[in-house]
């Protein structure tokens, strides 16, 4: 099966997006439809993956950003019977690697995949980076609002 990346958010299906990670992702799951809808909109870009020659949405990675000089990935998803293909790494390669967001400094916050973002230049934060963790989570790590 071949894959295409895109960033026309005409074509991105907001649907699919919720779905994905309202079920399957184990981050910020305590995000109502509108808080994604409203991150997705507010992205600086978003890459999605598609089976080629069609519309039906694999994979989907968004980025924030202050459009000079730094960046935030976030969201970075590929629905499982799809994973193994390659198609991270396209999304992560596409939006770090491509265009204007291959001169920023890029953040990412994740448990999992750091050898995929590694191959990318993400490392371990240096001496400049601070980080003011969130105040909630629950015992298994996801995390949810307050009084949730």
């Amino acid at each position: 099966m071949e894959y295409e990346l895109d960033d026309d958010w005409e074509r991105l299906d907001l649907d699919a997006v919720w779905h994905f990670l309202s079920t399957d992702a184990y981050w910020n799951r305590w995000r109502t439809r509108e808080d994604v809808d409203h991150q997705f909109r507010g992205a600086w870009r978003v890459i999605a993956a598609y089976v080629e020659g069609g519309d039906e949405l694999v994979g989907f990675a968004r980025a924030v950003s202050d459009g000079v000089s730094d960046a935030y990935l976030a969201d970075v998803y590929v629905a499982p019977p799809h994973r193994g293909r390659g198609i991270g790494g396209r999304m992560v390669e596409a939006m770090v690697e491509e265009g204007l967001g291959a001169h920023f400094r890029w953040f990412l916050s994740t448990r999992d995949a750091h050898e995929l973002y590694a191959r990318y230049g993400f490392r371990p934060p240096d001496e400049r980076v601070m980080e003011r963790p969130g105040r909630f989570t629950t015992g298994s790590g996801v995390a949810e609002p307050s009084g949730a």
